[in-house]
């Protein structure tokens, strides 16, 4: 964690993946976040993967470093609960992120009249309101059509990254540290919707992929070529995968020379009247006459021989190993880097947890909290965040409206 966002408070009434890894990465930067569930969990209470005693640890990633509060939300007088603390004065507060649908207790009409300058970040699927998740989404923008290798005909292959998901977390929460900006500088408070279709299309529009295809049509599979350059899984004589790119003509030259392929590949050059180091879509364009060149050199050597080749030429190339092998033997993937810290968590396991992905120079990097129980820090929030008494919250046990740990 980083002390750059302390004293903004974030309420995050959220499940799935998209809205809580925003409120994730505000807090891992320093905002203080509450997360309010029902009693008893949200519906991503018991997502897999889980322990053999059924705790997620999938909601465990999520919510780590965030205060819990668990409220009867079937019932009005738990919703107007989970609105005052929404609501709650103060000029750091009054920011809220859910994927709740726009209708209902939480829509920021209703929410926004107990606090005008309240501004909500709202995880939607689709731009309308429709139901969706990254799956169904990546499904209806046609990812899974090329994705794999002809041999897959015309069935679709999901990946396994949830990747609208993450880029819509990461988005959120950079559109609600803009819309927080806007009502520093303004007094104004708003809803800003960011819908995974959205980040889907908007995102294949950057790379350039929407005007490919309304000029040149749907683009076919290329297995796990790297489309466009040069980049290729390839087999070693010790049966190691690998895969080697070359998108620069220096990386190019480098490849080259590591296999000792510049006089192969110079004769195809000649008889393609092509340059393959100064044209890296041509290397894509002749892709099934070179592949056979680099499979014969790289299937001649052992992965031991190849990484002395190509480290020594600046290849850009890496093995295919296991995330258990990478954790274990990998140091530039090493869980012992300054961006985990070792923790028992609710689960009661204990192994080291992320914090945030980017380092700030200029400051001190803070120890990763674990996430809460539920309902872990009910009493002190509403203590702290409503000023009610123990007493109050007594009966609030007691009448079964709200619940700790």
């Amino acid at each position: 964690m980083y002390p750059i966002l302390n004293g903004l408070r974030v309420v995050e009434c959220a499940s799935f993946i998209a809205a809580p890894s925003c409120g994730l990465h505000l807090n891992q930067l320093g905002a203080e976040v509450i997360r309010i569930d029902p009693i008893g969990g949200g519906m991503d209470f018991g997502r897999w993967p889980v322990t053999p005693g059924g705790h997620s640890l999938y909601w465990e990633g999520l919510n780590k470093g965030k205060r819990s509060v668990a409220i009867d939300l079937s019932r009005p007088e738990g919703r107007q609960l989970a609105t005052d603390l929404i609501t709650a004065p103060g000029r750091d507060a009054g920011l809220f992120v859910t994927n709740y649908p726009q209708k209902g207790f939480l829509g920021h009409a209703e929410l926004s009249k107990a606090r005008a300058d309240l501004v909500t970040v709202r995880v939607l699927g689709w731009r309308d309101g429709g139901p969706g998740v990254d799956y169904t989404v990546n499904a209806a923008v046609g990812l899974p059509i090329m994705t794999g290798s002809a041999a897959n005909g015309e069935e679709p292959v999901n990946h396994v990254l949830p990747a609208w998901d993450l880029l819509t977390g990461a988005y959120a929460a950079f559109a609600m540290l803009a819309a927080e900006r806007h009502r520093t500088r303004t007094g104004q408070g708003q809803e800003v919707t960011v819908p995974l279709s959205d980040v889907a299309l908007a995102s294949l529009g950057h790379l350039g992929q929407i005007a490919e295809v309304l000029t040149e049509g749907d683009r076919p599979r290329h297995g796990n070529a790297l489309f466009g350059a040069f980049g290729r899984d390839f087999t070693t004589s010790d049966g190691e995968r690998v895969m080697a790119v070359a998108i620069t003509s220096r990386q190019w030259a480098g490849l080259v020379k590591a296999l000792d392929l510049q006089e192969a590949t110079a004769t195809l050059e000649r008889l393609a009247g092509v340059s393959f180091a100064a044209d890296e879509g041509q290397r894509f364009v002749h892709r099934e006459v070179l592949y056979p060149l680099f499979e014969q050199a790289i299937g001649a050597l052992s992965l031991a021989q190849v990484r002395s080749r190509f480290e020594a030429n600046g290849v850009l190339w890496s093995t295919y190993q296991t995330l258990h092998t990478a954790l274990a033997s990998d140091p530039r993937l090493s869980p012992a880097a300054p961006l985990f810290s070792m923790l028992d968590h609710p689960s009661g396991l204990r192994y080291p947890a992320p914090g945030a992905a980017a380092t700030f120079h200029g400051a001190q990097r803070q120890g990763v909290v674990r996430a809460p129980r539920l309902g872990e820090h009910t009493d002190q929030v509403l203590s702290e965040v409503l000023s009610l008494s123990s007493a109050c919250i007594g009966e609030m046990h007691d009448a079964g409206l709200i619940a700790t740990a």
